[in-house]
């Protein structure tokens, strides 16, 4: 991406000043207070407001995206988990346009110009068919957010949040073409020696990154894969 992007990722991550401060309101609990100051407080909310992105994620994928360059040549993609859009957003700015774009989640996307989005439970039975027959080839990439609702137990909010990444994993084995790219989000200790084996198994190159946009307090982490080998291009 342009250098200037590079500058202002760079300030966002930085950016302090006047903390806006939110009172105590009766009715509303101290943790909605704390979530509330927080994103009043968050440079990178302040800014995907002024560019217009649904969301503060915009900023993890493009800074992935810098990092490591899987949307360049990406027409045919699948965003898993895309709820509010701003994946989407970000693919088809990326694409200018040219690109097939399925995005799915359990929640309703209001409609974005360019891209296919489906209120759809990827875990239920059939979805990954439904996926691949409505693409009209192998995918360039693999796009996963998908994330459960946190119980508060570490340990069972990292098994339930691997297992998505299991299951996007299968999916992205079986539908991208050779070549293809794999982005999803894991937890803190996602470099789980069993998914990481499977990627390296199946991809040429495999990163494990944490986007200066996600919250420093946040326990998300990504995995990127790219190059995948294909069935009959995997190493012994």
């Amino acid at each position: 991406m342009a250098k200037g992007w590079n500058r202002q990722t760079r300030t966002l991550s930085r950016s302090r000043g006047a903390k806006v401060r939110v009172k105590t309101a009766r009715g509303r609990k101290n943790s909605s207070t704390r979530w509330l100051q927080r994103q009043l407080n968050d440079p990178y909310v302040a800014e995907a407001q002024r560019l217009g992105y649904r969301s503060r994620a915009a900023f993890k994928l493009k800074e992935l995206d810098e990092r490591f360059k899987f949307l360049t040549g990406s027409k045919r993609i699948v965003d898993l988990g895309c709820a509010p859009g701003g994946w989407c957003q970000v693919v088809l700015e990326a694409a200018r346009g040219e690109v097939e774009l399925v995005g799915i989640d359990l929640q309703e996307v209001d409609p974005i110009a360019g891209a296919t989005l489906w209120v759809m439970d990827f875990l239920e039975e059939g979805a990954d068919d439904r996926l691949r027959a409505h693409l009209s080839g192998p995918a360039d990439l693999v796009l996963s957010d998908m994330a459960n609702s946190a119980t508060g137990h570490k340990p069972t909010d990292h098994i339930r949040t691997m297992a998505l990444c299991e299951a996007a994993l299968d999916f992205a084995c079986s539908v991208l073409r050779p070549g293809g790219h794999f982005v999803a989000k894991v937890l803190q200790g996602g470099s789980d020696p069993t998914l990481m084996a499977r990627l390296r198994e199946n991809f040429t190159k495999v990163h494990h990154a944490k986007p200066p946009a996600s919250r420093a307090d946040s326990t998300e982490w990504f995995v990127v894969a790219k190059g995948f080998r294909g069935a009959s291009n995997k190493s012994d």
